[in-house]
This record gives C-alpha cells, structure tokens and sequence, in this order.
C-alpha cells in the first residue's frame, strides 16, 4: 500500500470534528514507468471493460504508452486539441458519450482536462481514474470541479476518482512552467487557511483541524523542496505528487474546497473571468493564484501589523460592484442578495477578535518568506510577470470578494477601518 493510501485510510471515518470523513478514493498508485501498467491497475480496480480516455494533444503524448497499456479494453478517444480552459460544455459533450454505457473515464492530464472529467462521471455515476501528465495544480484528489459557463467561473460539487496514477518519469519531464505553477497553486494554502481560521473564528464555520494540519503539512513538505522543483527529478516529482495530492484529499474529505483555496483563489478566477469576456487565454492557473497568493499576503500582512482596528457595518458601492462585472453581474448579484454572507459578521466581535486574528495570519509564512521560495521554485512573482496591468489587478482584487459565498478576510476588509 503507498504511504498516501495509508493517509486517507488512517484519517478516513468518523473526525472529532463531528464529519464522517468519506472519499471515492480507492487506489493512488505513484512509480517510475506506471504508464505502461494502468490497464492491469484498472481491471484490479474493478473497472469495466470499455473506457473512454479524455486528454488533449499535449497530455496523451506525455503519456506515450498508455494505450498500449489498455490492451483488452474497448477504448474510445476524447481528446482535444490544446484544453486550457474547462467549460461546461465539455462536461456536456462528455456526458453525452456515457450516458447510458456500461464504460468508465479515464482522465489523462491536469485541471483543465480532470475537472470537466469529474463532473459527468459524477451525474452519469461512472467510475474515473486520473492519469496525471505534470504535478501543476492540487486537484488530482478533489470533490469539486472550477467550470466556466457562459463566462463565470464557479465550483461545482462533483467526485474524486476511484483511481489515481502519477508515473513519476513523466512527472519529472513535465514543463518547467507546469512544475513552477504547481508551486504556486500550493504556496496559496497558507492564504486559505488563514481565511478558513478566521471565518470559524467570527462566523463559527465549521472547520476540522484534521484536515486543516493535513493541507498544512502538504504546504510545509512542498516549501522545503522549493529548489528542487524545477530539477527533472523522480524522487522530487514524486514528494511534489505526494503534497498535491494531500490537500485534494483534504478538500474531498470536505466535500469542498474550503481547506485549500480563500481569496487567492477567488481573485485568480476574477482575472480568469474578465479575461475570457475579452477573448483572452488565461495563464497557467497556478502562476495567476501564486501572484495572488503574495500579494493577498501582502495585505494580510499589513493588517497583522495594526495593534487594534475599529470597525463598522459594510458599507459597499454595489452599482460599481455590478459595474465592474458587467455580463456576469446577474451572476454576482445572485451571490449577494438578498442574502449577503457577510451579515454573518457582528462588526463587535470582529474587533473583539482582533488579536486572536493577528496570531492567525502570523502563523503562516509571510509574504516575503513565500516569495523567497517562489523564487526558488522558479515561479512567477509580481503582477508584471503574469502580463497584467497594475490598475486592473488592483480592481480584480477589490471586487472579488463578491463573486463567491465564501467568507474570507479580504471580505472583511470593507468592515475594518
């Protein structure tokens, strides 16, 4: 058994925290050369014998052999050309070719390709196992599936698969920038914790402590690696797989993705939004959520460093949020009224926690200490290096709190004076 299985079986069942921790997960292989070997993992999986493998062009050629490796099965090819941004209508079009089959999804790629895979095998009940071709985001593991329709981007509940494979050559010989990314998409736990943390604290949220030190131990084991991320190293490929897949897990046993993503996020998939409204092909995910991630720290930061801070009810413009989202603003204000998250927040308390919110941001790194191993890791840093303009991420980052209903304390910021 590998030593994640071991995780997820030692902290699968019934929590302290009052959740019976649950998770579709039934084998995580990781190894030099599994490609050639995913056929005899499925038929031990219990898989049926026809599968529809998903990918596009740059995924199943990482994946050289793999089809070979499905001797004896029925396969059927899905494969894209170039997926970097995962729609809605993918998730139709995949539905469509299972409904009604006996067959099960095989998933060869990253978030872009996994996450539309998740969603219809989820609502066709299908089994899916993902074949991972680079350790560039945290989702592998996940519940949830971040879909594009019709322009805004949200979550959806879907399913993590019964089978996880990360062949550790192909792994190491991912792009530089894909390894870097996935750094990134990591370094912003800190980020969500923090929020996680405060929101139970002001809002009584519920939040497990279980999950919460198995997102962080993840974050902690990936940072001391930081220079050795873009070696082409199985051991190293592996550890990083291993992280990843730590918090996905976290986010499974969930059933959402509270323990690894908080405003960082948020603010990404605001940028993401805008930029697809303009005809614009996003970054890679994690090179946009790691910027966010330092500056979202910067201002976490800050507000750590006020000794005491008064505060008010929220008081926000919400013609020039409405404005400021243009097409999706119908969306946004669905999230908004006529319940606002943030009537949660008695302004009193949130004063009276103050000190105890301090010590949350201080428990993580800081900004400058995460920077310093982004470097390292070789990812991108400053709002210039993700090739956007400084007025419009300052904008992003001010109105994205209203596009999710998620408490974070950049959502409080309007309630600090």
């Amino acid at each position: 058994m590998s030593a994640i299985m071991e995780i997820i079986n030692a902290t699968r069942g019934n929590c302290a925290c009052g959740v019976k921790h649950e998770t579709t997960i039934k084998d995580i292989r990781i190894g030099s050369g599994l490609v050639h070997q995913v056929g005899a993992i499925l038929k031990e999986n219990g898989f049926p014998k026809s599968i529809l493998l998903v990918a596009d062009q740059n995924t199943l050629k990482a994946a050289d052999g793999i089809l070979e490796s499905l001797e004896g099965f029925a396969v059927e090819l899905h494969i894209y050309d170039n997926l970097r941004v995962a729609d809605m209508i993918h998730v139709a079009e995949l539905e469509e070719k299972i409904k009604g089959r006996e067959v099960a999804i095989l998933s060869v790629g990253t978030g872009s390709v996994n996450d539309p895979c998740r969603l219809a095998a989820a609502r066709q009940n299908k089994m899916l196992c993902i074949f991972a071709s680079a350790p560039s985001m945290d989702g592998f593991a996940s519940y949830s599936s971040p879909l594009v329709e019709k322009g805004f981007k949200a979550s959806y509940p879907a399913k993590s698969p019964e089978v996880i494979i990360g062949d550790t050559k192909i792994l190491a010989n991912a792009p530089v920038a894909l390894k870097s990314a996935g750094f990134g998409d990591m370094v912003s736990k800190y980020v969500a914790l923090i929020d996680w943390q405060v929101s139970t604290l002001i809002t009584g949220e519920y939040y497990c402590e279980k999950v919460a030190a198995l997102t962080r131990q993840a974050i902690d084991e990936l940072m001391v690696l930081a220079d050795k991320v873009t070696e082409n190293d199985e051991e190293t490929a592996g550890k990083i797989f291993e992280a990843l897949l730590k918090t996905g897990i976290g986010m499974s046993y969930t059933q959402n993705s509270r323990p690894a993503s908080g405003a960082e996020h948020i603010i990404s998939h605001v940028i993401e939004c805008k930029e697809l409204i303009d005809g614009i092909i996003p970054n890679y995910h994690g090179d946009d959520v790691g910027v966010c991630t330092l500056e979202t720290l910067k201002f976490y930061d800050a507000l750590a460093q006020r000794a005491q801070i008064d505060t008010r009810y929220e008081d926000v413009d919400w013609d020039a949020v409405y404005r400021f989202y243009g097409p999706m603003a119908q969306d946004v204000r669905k999230l908004n009224e006529p319940e606002n998250i943030i009537d949660l927040v008695d302004p009193k308390k949130l004063k009276e926690s103050w000190d105890q919110i301090r010590k949350i941001i201080r428990s993580v790194p800081s900004c400058e200490e995460c920077k310093t191993a982004m470097k390292k890791a070789g990812c991108k840093i400053t709002v210039a290096d993700i090739s956007k303009n400084e007025a419009f991420f300052r904008e992003c980052m001010y109105y994205s709190p209203f596009m999710r209903k998620r408490m974070t304390l950049l959502r409080m910021r309007y309630m600090i004076i």
